[in-house]
């Protein structure tokens, strides 16, 4: 592994946060957007593709199955049940078109031992909208009660032994990378385990789709 890369990236692009197809079906889906069994639902900020790369690489440098299934992300809303998909898209998209674009820096390890197994890098810049996003999306179809209190984080070792996260949390220790975030994914977890992305919902906009279903609505 090379030396750790202190990275400023200022374009847009985003890597893709995903461990599956794009798409997932909507067969069990009733007619009132309910599910009957419920759906599991996370809701992401994904990282411009040069860091997500280069952080996987990290991660899977120190023995870290799921290196290779997870990209780089900053979770907002971690696995919960809804059983009203519709209402959870909406509630999502809401909160994404009030939301303006910021920067995410993320820089520096921290860990949650002896708690759980995990090394992670901290978020610095965007720490304090990350906090706002998640407060906004675990309300209504999202609410619940969480085990822990919510810290943005990135993950880079989980559940590997204990000298892989010692050498996780020391090789990243002066990582340092500043990017833009204009989006965040709504992602289903399926019946087979996998995470399928949803909807890539912009920030600070109302989606022409949503006007367009209106109007198909409308003319049906």
């Amino acid at each position: 592994m090379s030396s750790v890369s202190k990275v400023t990236a200022h374009e847009s692009k985003r890597g893709t946060p995903r461990a599956g197809s794009s798409t997932a079906p909507d067969t069990d889906t009733q007619g009132d957007g309910q599910r009957s069994e419920g759906i599991s639902i996370g809701v992401i900020l994904g990282f411009p593709a040069e860091i997500a790369e280069e952080l996987q690489r990290w991660r899977a440098s120190f023995g870290d199955p799921m290196a290779g299934v997870i990209p780089a992300h900053i979770t907002l809303v971690t696995t919960t049940m809804t059983q009203d998909w519709d209402a959870t898209r909406n509630h999502v998209r809401e909160v994404a078109s009030k939301q303006e674009p910021f920067n995410v820096t993320i820089a520096g390890t921290g860990s949650f031992r002896p708690v759980s197994p995990v090394v992670f890098l901290n978020v610095e810049d965007g720490f304090g909208d990350c906090v706002s996003l998640h407060q906004q999306l675990q309300t209504g179809p999202l609410e619940r009660e969480l085990p822990f209190a919510y810290h943005p984080h990135v993950t880079v070792a989980h559940d590997v032994a204990p000298e892989s996260l010692d050498e996780a949390e020391t090789a990243l220790k002066d990582y340092r990378a500043t990017f833009p975030v204009a989006s965040m994914g709504l992602y289903e977890h399926d019946d087979n385990g996998i995470w399928q992305l949803r909807e890539e919902l912009d920030f600070g906009t109302e989606r022409d789709s949503d006007r367009g279903e209106d109007g198909a609505a409308a003319a049906r």
